[in-house]
């Protein structure tokens, strides 16, 4: 196996870590707020997916695969940092654990799912 292998299973473990450690230490704050937290990070989340994808595509007219990754890579912002200030700045502050805990969780399951989804739909071969 390559080094590359290990250390990309390796980043995901220790990122999973960081997200189960915010939920963790925020149960009572996840009960209280998690509605209205879902819906925001949905929200949020889906208008970066959106706005990463058309913006690249129409209106600065970048190929379908340039602006599938663009999008991706909207979508997915840095959830793995902001746990990481939260813990190291802010001293793991409930509500900003649980935010960034969610977005976390919800980035990897619509970036996943938008990536699975454009994997079996190849866009058409544009000529310059």
């Amino acid at each position: 196996m390559k080094i590359k292998d290990w250390v990309k299973k390796i980043s995901f473990i220790i990122f999973i870590g960081f997200v189960v450690a915010a939920v963790a230490g925020n149960l009572d704050n996840l009960k209280k707020y998690l509605d209205i937290v879902f819906v925001i990070v949905l929200v949020h989340n889906g208008l970066a997916l959106l706005i990463g994808y058309l913006w690249p595509r129409y209106i600065a007219g970048l190929s379908a695969y340039d602006s599938r990754t663009i999008s991706i890579e909207t979508g997915i912002q840095n959830s793995g940092l902001a746990l990481i200030l939260v813990f190291n700045f802010f001293d793991g502050n409930g509500g900003m654990a649980l935010i960034a805990a969610w977005w976390s969780i919800w980035h990897l399951i619509s970036a996943l799912g938008l990536a699975l989804i454009w994997k079996n739909r190849t866009p058409k071969i544009e000529s310059a």
